[in-house]
């Protein structure tokens, strides 16, 4: 795991200090390379082949391909008795060296054959070419800037605004998708004229020609293997996650586990204790607040699986710890649980330099309340429009928020609003949190002019790409295509990035992956009960009760913060902040405080998007 820089030209100096901004991406070693074509920086922090073979920038035999390279190849082993077959000469031990001899030997096509999480930079001499690529899913970030014959790149936006000619401003339109989604939809970012490269996408530069390709999409339709009834599948199933648990275990360092107490991080705990026998240590949050808490079911899981089991109680949110994220963040991205995150990592960073995390279950496996709100809104939309919206609709608004995290009213709540939506949102308006009305209130007629008011236009563009059968699968294709990769991805990358920690997420494995999106939607949600097929799965390996719980999280309190210790934090920083003056009606912005705290309506959603805004806007803009 580390951080990769570069651009298309000579300049030692520049890349130096692009290679130290993201010196938290890979404190262990350092290496650049520059000749009149490109210049290569590579920050390491060292996994797999701790010796000096291992330093990056890499290159083969005869020193005409050099690599930067930054994540984990899980099958290299495999991949090296391969390539070793057909004449290629290794000297090292590393997972990255692959990629250099897969690509003599397969050119592009090499990408086919990683399995593993990716992000890199490949220049190849010979045919002055610089090879950008990121892996299927996105669990590695990679961002470009291209404009007037430069190229340049890295793992963080930070370091490509080393270069001072690239000019810092505000993509208008980016920041009204953000506001509604609360994170920004790839491949634009917050910056003008900065991108991030896709998931599942490769960039080629040659000739000051830039050509971006897709490389993999989540198919529906592929058959690999023949149909299989329910209990083979769950069978299968069980195996591919055992295998994907034991390869991401591969590592020359200390590693532990994220246990929330739910479902998917209890799995990966088992699977772990199949092939590791010894000291197992586990890490997990708290809260005195138990509506927001899962202590006890972490708890268990690790007296279960007797771990070194060790809690981080979050009872003081300072917002000093806000503004870190924000800036290894580099964007706005308002995932309630990114501070708790942070923290975290910087916790288990202290006792391990590798942890394996439950990220991609929710989406593959049909997780989220929004599945099951997508189900029931179809039920509610017989009703007429204007008895969902004019009599239902305000009724339902009028109800007081309660204080708990979820609970019946707040439920009741969040279903109306969302179903109330316009429908060509599909099951993405429950993570919508915005309307046209307030769109309107709360924009200032300057900003109006510079942004499409269109919501669920990029949601169109991928619905129209899936080839699924099924509602359900179509829903999960959107929350892995479009909404993980830049929301949740993103998070866990930046958090444990900036406390030199290695994250690995085994249930995205693309061939796990893949064989989920051959399965019936309705064995994943079947009736109201998600992850069924998983569920089923994991009888027998975890207690009963994991098994059937629901889904909690370990999300940030924030409505309470805004209400109480961040409140005048709040007030101060949104009445000041120019990029909220110039951008936002700051009287209805001040609206919004009010109604939230007097506690009529619960608007943490977007205040605390606009609180991001501003304290990125502070960070990134003198």
């Amino acid at each position: 795991m580390c951080g990769i820089c570069g651009f298309n030209w000579k300049d030692e100096e520049l890349i130096k200090r692009m290679n130290d901004k993201i010196v938290h991406r890979g404190p262990d070693q350092d290496g650049i390379f520059c000749d009149d074509q490109v210049s290569l920086g590579h920050r390491r922090l060292s996994i797999i082949d701790l010796s000096e073979n291992g330093r990056q920038p890499m290159f083969n035999e005869d020193r005409t391909i050099c690599l930067v390279f930054n994540g984990e190849i899980y099958n290299f082993q495999e991949l090296r008795e391969i390539l070793t077959e057909k004449g290629h000469v290794f000297s090292s031990d590393s997972d990255s060296e692959v990629i250099i001899h897969g690509y003599e030997q397969y050119g592009v096509e090499v990408l086919a054959k990683l399995r593993g999480m990716f992000a890199f930079a490949l220049y190849d001499m010979r045919e002055k070419t610089i090879f950008l690529a990121r892996d299927r899913l996105g669990i590695k970030p990679l961002y470009y800037y291209h404009k007037n014959n430069k190229l340049v790149f890295a793992s963080e936006i930070k370091s490509i605004l080393e270069d001072k000619s690239i000019e810092r401003k505000l993509a208008h339109q980016a920041l009204y998708d953000y506001i509604g989604f609360e994170f920004v939809p790839a491949p634009a970012t917050m910056f003008q004229d900065i991108y991030k490269i896709p998931a599942g996408h490769y960039l080629f530069y040659k000739n000051g020609t830039m050509e971006l390709k897709e490389f993999w999409d989540l198919d529906f339709q592929q058959q690999t293997a023949p149909k299989l009834n329910y209990t083979d599948s769950v069978e299968k199933l069980r195996e591919l996650l055992d295998y994907s648990v034991k390869s991401h275990l591969v590592a020359d360092v200390p590693l532990g586990v994220f246990l929330s107490g739910g479902l998917d991080s209890s799995a990966i705990v088992a699977m772990m204790r199949r092939h590791i026998s010894g000291n197992l240590k586990t890490f997990t949050i708290g809260y005195e607040d138990k509506s927001f808490s899962e202590l006890d079911y972490a708890q268990q899981v690790a007296d279960y699986f007797d771990t070194d089991h060790q809690v981080l109680m979050l009872d003081d949110i300072k917002p000093e710890y806000v503004e870190q994220t924000l800036y290894h963040l580099d964007e706005p991205m308002t995932d309630l649980s990114t501070v708790p995150l942070y923290l975290l990592c910087k916790q288990a960073r202290e006792h391990v330099t590798v942890c394996l995390s439950g990220e991609g279950a929710d989406e593959s496996f049909a997780g989220y309340d929004r599945f099951k709100a997508s189900k029931l809104s179809r039920y509610f939309s017989v009703m007429p429009e204007a008895v969902r919206k004019h009599f239902v609709g305000r009724l339902v608004a009028m109800l007081p928020d309660q204080s708990q995290k979820k609970g019946a009213i707040n439920m009741l709540k969040r279903f109306v609003e969302g179903a109330n939506l316009p429908a060509e949102g599909h099951h993405l308006r429950w993570q919508y949190f915005s309307n046209e009305k307030q769109n309107q209130a709360l924009f200032s007629n300057s900003f109006k002019s510079q942004a499409l008011f269109d919501p669920f236009r990029i949601v169109r563009e991928y619905s129209a790409r899936c080839n699924a059968d099924d509602r359900i699968n179509k829903e999960i294709y959107l929350d892995m295509r479009y909404m993980m990769t830049d929301s949740v991805l993103m998070k866990v990358d930046k958090m444990s990035m900036a406390s030199s920690l290695e994250v690995r997420v085994p249930l995205l494995d693309h061939v796990f992956v893949e064989f989920l999106a051959s399965l019936p939607g309705d064995w994943k949600l079947k009736g109201m009960d998600t992850k069924h097929v998983f569920r089923s799965a994991l009888e027998g390996l975890l207690p009963d009760n994991i098994v059937h719980r629901g889904k909690q999280g370990y999300s940030l309190p924030v409505k309470h913060l805004l209400r109480g210790d961040m409140k005048e934090y709040m007030v101060t920083l949104l009445n000041d902040s120019p990029v909220i003056r110039e951008n936002m009606q700051i009287d209805y912005v001040n609206h919004l405080i009010q109604e939230h705290s007097d506690m009529v309506h619960n608007h943490n959603h977007v205040l605390w998007a606009l609180i991001n805004v501003a304290i990125w806007h502070n960070k990134f803009f003198e």
